[in-house]
């Protein structure tokens, strides 16, 4: 059975560019897409959108997303849940079980990303998943070739031991290369790149993985450190481990997660851990 990437939908532009980022990684990835649409979610309803609620705008609603499921490059399906997001996402992955999920990050203003951030992490709290965020502007045209992963030393589980394939398989299907940061705000500290290495081996996030490309770098704030390598290093993606546990600052604790969320001009990919 081909594998799945699960796209939430809700209408707003956004959500077209982040499905067609989604439809550019399922190609190499020989993936089919799931249009995920959520009724009485709990989110903003978009401006022309105001009689979802009714049965001609659930109509309107499941018309749009069969056409928008039918313009797509690879297999797509439609699936309209009822409820609170967290319980229809987490019903969604019991029945696709997804590589991971897609959203689009809204960026017209403060108070939209603050919401959605807010929203992917209690998302993250009640179904761990695989989740990648697409940020509004310039990720539709290209497949990623640069990942960076961020790590914080610690060695940590995955919810879900399926999860440690997702990063080797998006590795192989794009034919990316793969660099390792881990930023420190203790400017006394000495890392063991020995010990750092070994918290991404153990997991068995990639197969093969070279000690030249773990990048330490100290910064006052572990999210600017994280950001700025991701520039230098000229990446296209992301990837975080985010702690179920909060590890008072560390590189996973949630404030710092849902910062990389916000202020990346990247796509974030991230990988729940238990601890």
């Amino acid at each position: 059975m081909a594998p799945s990437l699960v796209v939430l939908t809700d209408f707003f532009a956004v959500t077209n560019r982040a499905l067609s980022y989604a439809a550019g990684l399922a190609v190499p990835l020989n993936a089919q897409l799931v249009l995920l649409h959520v009724r009485y979610g709990g989110m903003p309803v978009p401006k022309g959108y105001g009689e979802q609620d009714t049965l001609r705008g659930e109509q309107k609603t499941d018309q749009a997303l069969i056409k928008l499921a039918a313009n797509q490059t690879v297999p797509t399906e439609v699936d309209v849940a009822e409820g609170f997001l967290p319980e229809a996402l987490t019903e969604a992955v019991r029945r696709h079980h997804p590589l991971f999920m897609v959203m689009g990050r809204p960026s017209n203003s403060t108070e939209s990303t603050e919401l959605f951030t807010s929203v992917v992490m209690d998302l993250l709290r009640h179904a761990p998943h695989p989740l990648l965020v697409v940020p509004t502007v310039g990720w539709d045209a290209f497949l990623p070739r640069r990942f960076l992963l961020a790590v914080d030393g610690e060695p940590f589980v995955f919810a879900d031991q399926d999860h440690q394939d997702v990063l080797t398989r998006l590795l192989h299907a794009t034919d990316a290369t793969l660099d390792v940061v881990h930023v420190t705000d203790d400017a006394q500290a000495r890392p063991d790149d020995g010990a750092v290495l070994e918290t991404v081996r153990a997991n068995d996030l990639v197969n093969v993985f070279a000690e030249n490309r773990l990048h330490e770098a100290y910064s006052p704030t572990i999210v600017a450190g994280v950001l700025e390598e991701a520039a230098r290093q000229e990446a296209d993606m992301l990837v975080v481990v985010a702690r179920r546990h909060s590890l008072l600052g560390s590189l996973l604790h949630s404030s710092v997660t849902a910062q990389l969320i916000q202020e990346s001009l990247i796509p974030v990919l991230i990988l729940p851990a238990e601890e």
